[in-house]
């Protein structure tokens, strides 16, 4: 059963819809869903599919692709020797099809795209030559991939006779929590949206990584049962993760880790001083490939230069890692549980619920009433300049993860805090708070008003320290559409 992505579907549909023939690229993570949808929505009825093979030869590819004709025409065929004449095949095949619209779906693209195998021009013979020439203007032309930098630089951004031809493009995104929920449900999981939240600070919202657990145990023993024990299905997920969408693998993992240990995040220049030997333009392809893939996210701080952009690791799955797995040398198949309630997992969680945040700021501001004002998201940090070693008191810095700065003339400083319990505000916490928000309008100079607004799970405990909260926003909240 297909959960949620209504709108997708739609844009899907609608491709049959439109007179000329039609383009369309599906991209996004791996494991999340994209050949799903595609067969879901058109009922696993093509034209003709076929899906590249991984890490294989040109020679492998070809001969898949000419299993792939013969299952959808019936004959047999020669392997052909080049893209072009295996494209040129697919014309005959496509040539002797009856239905109105006939829909051609190429999955994993980029795995076909083998070193000098010239794939993308043949793909651009094809649907210059071929698929929009023809006067019946019947085709559907769907590429999906999981190497979205790939889609990006061959397809979007194509400068050959690909470029400007797509007519639709789709990106897949990872679950939200409704979705999470509404999945949990349907596979009859029984878990409580606490236990979906912590779940998602796990795994985030890659739908295949729902799929493996198993209703008959709790959340804990699932996590040990993927992850800890020696057969785990996601024991090496992170490795095969990497290295189905990077051809070089250890230089995007060197990424991730110095990320990893940032809570903030890094500029390119603290990038580039840790990573050392790193040039400055692989550096941007490696983060832009990031970025596309939903591991990292590039954010400006106000006030700050465009060269001050922080990059920060949002992947729930890989702080995950990063946190338990990477230097994890217990055999302990019950490790997981053990940690449960430990300093080191409590640390974890407060980070990984402000992930869970960071990827619900429309439920946010839906909560805060400020859906339909326009608003731009921001992070802050400010860092004190080394004072005199003759100084009384070195100067504190501060740091504001999440800041929704809105056209009328408010900013929304957002304190994200995971508790059991309705949150209670300390006097250091408030002391705290304050400490931030001053910083922030000393040196902004913003004129805006600042709201202090708190996210947490349950809600906040009304104690002599509340009063400096204006608003509050649930985990409650997080789970609307």
């Amino acid at each position: 059963m297909l959960i949620g992505r209504k709108k997708e579907q739609a844009v899907l549909r609608n491709l049959l819809e439109k007179e000329e023939s039609q383009f369309c690229a599906v991209y996004g993570r791996r494991r999340v869903g994209k050949t799903y949808l595609i067969r879901e929505t058109f009922n696993y009825q093509f034209a003709f599919q076929h899906t590249g093979f991984a890490k294989a030869s040109l020679s492998k590819q070809l001969a898949g692709f000419r299993d792939s004709l013969q299952h959808a025409s019936g004959k047999r065929w020669r392997k052909p020797r080049s893209w072009m004449e295996a494209f040129g095949m697919l014309e005959e095949v496509l040539a002797e099809k009856t239905e109105r619209k006939k829909v051609v779906f190429l999955d994993e693209l980029s795995w076909m795209d083998t070193p000098k195998s010239n794939f993308v021009s043949a793909l651009e013979h094809f649907w210059n030559s071929w698929a929009t020439a023809r006067r019946e203007k019947d085709i559907v032309l769907i590429v999906c991939g999981s190497s979205s930098s790939w889609i990006t630089k061959k397809i979007f951004r194509n400068r050959g006779g690909l470029h400007n031809r797509l007519t639709e493009r789709i990106h897949l995104a990872p679950f939200c929590l409704a979705e999470c929920e509404r999945y949990a449900e349907v596979a009859g999981l029984n878990m409580s949206r606490k236990e979906i939240t912590e779940a998602y600070m796990v795994l985030g919202g890659v739908p295949y990584y729902w799929s493996l657990l198993e209703r008959e145990y709790s959340l804990a023993q699932n996590v040990d049962r993927l992850f800890f024990d020696s057969e785990g299905k996601l024991r090496n997920e992170f490795g095969d993760l990497y290295a189905s969408l990077f051809e070089n693998t250890q230089p995007y993992l060197a990424i991730v880790e110095a990320l990893g240990e940032k809570k903030i995040g890094m500029t390119r220049l603290e990038l580039e001083t840790t990573l050392e030997k790193t040039s400055s333009g692989t550096l941007t392809k490696r983060l832009e490939d990031l970025e596309l893939s939903g591991f990292i996210r590039r954010y400006a701080c106000i006030g700050k230069r465009e060269r001050d952009v922080l990059y920060q690791l949002i992947d729930p799955f890989t702080l995950f890692y990063f946190s338990f797995m990477k230097d994890n040398r217990s055999a302990d198949e019950h490790y997981w549980s053990a940690k449960l309630e430990s300093p080191v997992h409590n640390t974890w969680a407060g980070l990984a619920f402000e992930r869970v945040c960071l990827w619900h700021v429309p439920q946010i501001k839906q909560a805060l009433g400020i859906a339909g004002v326009s608003s731009q998201v921001y992070s802050w940090t400010y860092r004190p300049k080394t004072e005199p070693a003759e100084a009384e008191e070195k100067e504190e810095g501060a740091q504001i993860d999440l800041l929704i700065d809105r056209n009328d003339k408010v900013i929304n400083l957002c304190e994200m805090k995971y508790a059991d319990t309705d949150f209670q505000l300390s006097a250091h916490e408030e002391e705290r708070i304050r400490h931030r928000r001053s910083k922030f309008v000393e040196i902004t100079k913003t004129r805006k008003a600042v709201h202090i607004t708190l996210v947490t799970t349950y809600g906040l405990k009304r104690t002599a320290h509340a009063g400096i909260v204006q608003q509050v926003v649930s985990m409650e909240d997080l789970f609307k559409d």
